[in-house]
């Protein structure tokens, strides 16, 4: 493992303000803090000049107009007035140090040793490829959104029909694959392909129109490796009857996967998808870090965390590149960081607009301060392997998958590429869910008690006594139960949905 870029939180019940590095300039107020209010951090005396909301940074050292801001012992942003002790820290005294494409240098990252921790296991279905899925459902896809309501009407009525002998049937509608072109068009291909080999899908049905650009049998064509004896496919425009064609093909896959069983897999076999969205002024100081530590869990244990996001990388680019396992691999990371700003810029658009609305109504300033705090998903283990958009997961080990900040975009790359489990930390909250079963996890406990429908860990809980391994070891118990079988909030729900990415001209 590589030494801690970045430090990690520990916290008392009577704190008020919260520090993570020492060489930082700001704290986070645990509460809403009022003007003239005297506070204590680790001994030193800090009163608030201004009120500050709770999540917002207060300054705990004085900083020059001009002079970098430090949080996470990093620069999050450079000053543009003078920062006074108490100050509170945010889009009207600091702003944004990064601009353009940026060089990077590569250095070996010389991981320390350390020793595996006892190998666990989870209860899931072993595949003919090896590879070992979560859920037992059938899928029903789409090649294009002029059969997008036809899947759904068929899932709709195969639930009713085959209650209870899979884990149940799931339609993933979507607006596109006709009248596109070039990246755009591959780009759908390679989702509905990716999700059409997904371990959790015991069988899956692809529908197409056929007049649509993205033809089903050049999708099939691009997807050598989807298993013929859980696939079924046929065009809409060439049966009398798409429904009942429909549940025909869905009852042939049930009545294979039936017979699947869940069986012990090691956690080598686990694929987690890392990604955060409704970021706040906790987020990278509860939540991130401690989906860190389960992303180590599961690195340590020969597994598969993958982090996504690229936009929400930048201004943390040396966090993770310094992890880059290999010269190849950090140019690899280094292509897909580039080619993104490039892809801004050729767009005509600011390449550091984020953060959003709610993420500096949440306390964050700058993007560096988001990006510092959203690549703490990634923990400290080496970067092994970077994806492009649509590619599927090989080598064991921390990946980095292209692909935007969009929740539904972004966590439905980590599907195609193979999460069984994703990790979503939130600060604000979201209903939102995906193919692979989505568990919610609040940066801060207000929001885990305000919202106990949409939350599965509060991860607040670091911040009022809980030490950050023993939350670690709840929520990784949380993570094998989940891969076991236990549903999440979203599934509970009926929470899946699914977003491609469109980058080009439509026709």
């Amino acid at each position: 493992m590589t030494k801690a870029l970045i430090g990690e939180p520990t916290a008392s019940p009577s704190e008020s303000i919260h520090g993570v590095d020492p060489r930082d300039h700001v704290a986070t107020a645990l509460r809403d803090l009022l003007a003239g209010e005297a506070l204590d951090l680790h001994g030193q005396a800090v009163t608030a000049r201004a009120d500050i909301p709770k999540g917002h940074k207060i300054a705990v050292r004085a900083v020059a107009k001009g002079d970098d801001v430090l949080k996470y012992g990093w620069p999050i942003g450079r000053a543009v007035a003078d920062i006074a002790i108490g100050d509170h820290v945010h889009v009207h005294n600091v702003e944004t140090r990064l601009s353009g494409v940026e060089d990077f240098a590569y250095a070996d990252a010389h991981p320390e040793p350390h020793e595996a921790p006892p190998a666990g296991t989870f209860l899931g279905y072993r595949r003919k490829n090896g590879r070992v899925g979560t859920r037992n459902e059938i899928w029903v896809l789409c090649t294009v959104g002029c059969v997008a309501n036809t899947a759904r009407r068929i899932a709709e009525k195969a639930n009713t029909r085959f209650a209870g002998r899979v884990d149940g049937v799931f339609a993933f509608p979507h607006p596109f694959g006709c009248s596109q072109l070039g990246d755009d068009l591959s780009h759908t291909r390679k989702l509905i392909a990716g999700l059409a080999a997904h371990p959790n899908a015991g069988g899956v049905l692809i529908l197409g129109l056929g007049c649509e650009n993205n033809q089903l049998k050049a999708l099939l064509d691009s997807a050598p490796g989807l298993d013929p004896e859980r696939l079924r496919s046929f065009t809409t425009q060439m049966v009398e009857d798409e429904l009942e064609d429909g549940l025909d093909a869905v009852e042939q896959l049930i009545a294979i996967a039936e017979r699947d069983r869940r069986e012990p897999a090691p956690l080598s076999d686990l694929v987690v998808g890392l990604k955060c969205g409704g970021s706040d002024g906790f987020s990278g100081v509860t939540a991130n870090p401690l989906v860190g530590r389960i992303a180590d869990k599961v690195s340590d244990a020969g597994g598969t965390p993958v982090l996504t996001e690229i936009p929400e990388v930048f201004g943390a680019e040396g966090v993770l590149l310094a992890r880059a396992a290999t010269r190849q691999v950090f140019d690899e990371a280094v292509g897909v960081i580039d080619d993104f700003k490039r892809y801004f810029i050729d767009n005509h658009q600011p390449i550091y607009e984020n953060p959003s609305p709610g993420n500096i109504a949440g306390g964050i300033t700058t993007l560096e301060e988001k990006s510092l705090g959203a690549v703490q998903k990634g923990g400290r283990a080496p970067l092994v392997e970077v994806l492009r958009y649509g590619e599927q997961v090989g080598p064991h080990g921390l990946t980095l998958l292209e692909a935007p900040g969009n929740d539904a975009v972004s966590s439905t790359a980590l599907t195609a590429a193979g999460a069984t489990v994703i990790l979503f930390t939130t600060g604000r909250g979201t209903p939102l869910g995906f193919p692979a079963p989505t568990l919610k996890i609040a940066s801060n406990s207000a929001l885990a008690a305000r919202k106990p429908g949409w939350i599965d860990f509060d991860a607040g809980v670091v911040l009022s006594g809980q030490t950050m391994d023993a939350a670690a070891d709840s929520l990784m118990d949380l993570v094998v139960a989940t891969a076991s079988g236990q549903p999440t909030k979203a599934e509970l729900n009926g929470e899946r949905e699914i977003a491609i990415w469109k980058q080009g001209v439509t026709l």
